[in-house]
């Protein structure tokens, strides 16, 4: 009796790793390839607290809850708005001629309950990995027009922007009916879909919007450094997710992505650091943090085609680029508040034209120069899109419910002003 029982045990034994790979409607489930992507969705939502402390170290004291609260805001719209209507938006069929996509399968995800993509994984944790991209591209762009805009703007904003910018170009990018994609633009991890869409459009708002009561004449300074250097650590954690995980697989290609992008996040830290020590002096450690940042967003749109060496050099230059545009940036007098445009707008412009210098195999020279001028024309789309689409939006917002604050309001601060708390529980508003 006792024998037969153990048989019994290992029969069920053996039977359940086979029954685990296998999904309701009979297709199968790669369980390594799906716990990755499960993995790396997370590792992509924790960019957005870090980005939220990144942005909420940077400016002063009265503002910090009010920066943060606008990462974080954008993970309750842009997510509710994604399973709505996102995901068909930017992975349906093409409508009106190709500027977005639409299934009705898609409409508030009804109808992927049973679906297993031909990657082996259930399109649920495909379609919400995608969904974190759509909460971190808008909030992103905060960063461009950081402690001087209305709560109830920037919540109305990022719902049209990412409705009318950041669906459409995502469609037209990694939807195989996208016409970008069917030209052969090589967008990875979104160079252009993310962060050349949100540094323009931060440019955009900022430039309409104005400068910060006080620019450049007042003193801003940073209210917690530690929080941003920590913010920044987050977010070089969470760009593993970010770039590998977008191979949507677990295997050569997923570790190809994961080296490139810890090589030019790594370059573009010590390049950042030898540049200012020589131009200023001295190596701090918001520059360091900032040249984290330029090397990852280079070496997103290529992490899938370069080499590490090719990573190395794109973290470089991304570096040198980005250094020297927050300086001109200076000069010229706009006030793009956190760098948003000069970090990601250029890096994201850096990373998707070089890359063709840097990609593996053997090029040919025609190769090569026929790539570069699909990447500028991909990289020109992108800018005129989001540039006048962000323009029309900020008008048509400023004009009706007000998106620039009021002077009182700024000069008070954003956290009393639209949340009524302060974030360090003083009354030190400056």
């Amino acid at each position: 009796m006792k024998l037969k029982i153990r048989i019994l045990f290992l029969v069920i034994l053996l039977m359940l790793p086979a029954a685990s790979v296998w999904a309701g409607d009979g297709d199968a489930v790669d369980t390594g390839i799906t716990a990755w992507m499960l993995t790396s969705t997370a590792l992509v939502l924790l960019m957005i607290p870090g980005l939220a402390m990144f942005y909420g170290g940077l400016v002063r004291t009265k503002n910090v809850l009010g920066t943060m609260m606008h990462s974080f805001v954008a993970m309750g719209i842009m997510a509710v708005l994604w399973v709505i209507l996102g995901y068909a938006m930017s992975f349906g069929d093409n409508v009106f001629g190709g500027w977005f996509g639409w299934n009705r399968d898609y409409f508030f995800l009804k109808g992927i309950d049973n679906s297993i993509m031909d990657a082996g994984i259930p399109e649920y944790v495909f379609s919400m990995f995608q969904g974190k991209f759509a909460i971190i591209t808008p909030a992103l762009i905060a960063g461009a027009f950081a402690e001087r805009v209305t709560f109830k703007g920037y919540v109305l904003f990022i719902a049209l922007w990412g409705i009318l910018v950041y669906n459409p170009l995502c469609h037209w990018v990694w939807s195989e009916g996208g016409f970008l994609y069917k030209m052969g633009a090589i967008d990875f991890a979104g160079g252009t879909v993310v962060h050349i869409s949100a540094g323009i459009s931060g440019l955009v708002a900022a430039l309409y919007l104005g400068a910060r009561r006080g620019h450049p004449k007042t003193a801003m300074p940073p209210s917690n450094l530690v929080m941003t250097i920590t913010g920044a650590g987050l977010l070089w954690v969470g760009w593993f997710g970010f770039n590998a995980g977008s191979s949507v697989n677990s295997g050569l290609d997923t570790a190809q992505a994961l080296t490139a992008t810890q090589a030019a996040a790594a370059s573009g830290a010590l390049v950042w650091m030898i540049i200012e020590g020589i131009h200023q002096g001295k190596a701090t450690a918001l520059g360091f943090a900032s040249g984290i940042l330029a090397g990852l967003v280079a070496v997103t749109p290529a992490a899938g085609v370069v080499t590490p060496s090719g990573a190395l050099a794109l973290g470089t230059i991304a570096a040198m680029i980005c250094y020297f545009a927050i300086i001109m940036k200076d000069k010229l007098g706009y006030d793009d508040s956190l760098d948003a445009f000069g970090v990601h707008g250029i890096g994201g412009i850096v990373g998707a034209i070089f890359l063709v210098f840097f990609m593996r195999g053997n090029n040919s020279s025609s190769e090569v120069f026929n790539q570069l001028g699909i990447q500028a024309v991909a990289v020109a789309i992108a800018i005129a899109y989001a540039a006048v689409v962000t323009f029309i939006l900020v008008i048509v917002l400023n004009k009706t419910i007000g998106l620039r604050s009021s002077e009182k309001a700024e000069m008070q601060g954003l956290d009393s002003s639209y949340h009524g708390e302060h974030g360090y529980g003083m009354l030190n508003l400056g």
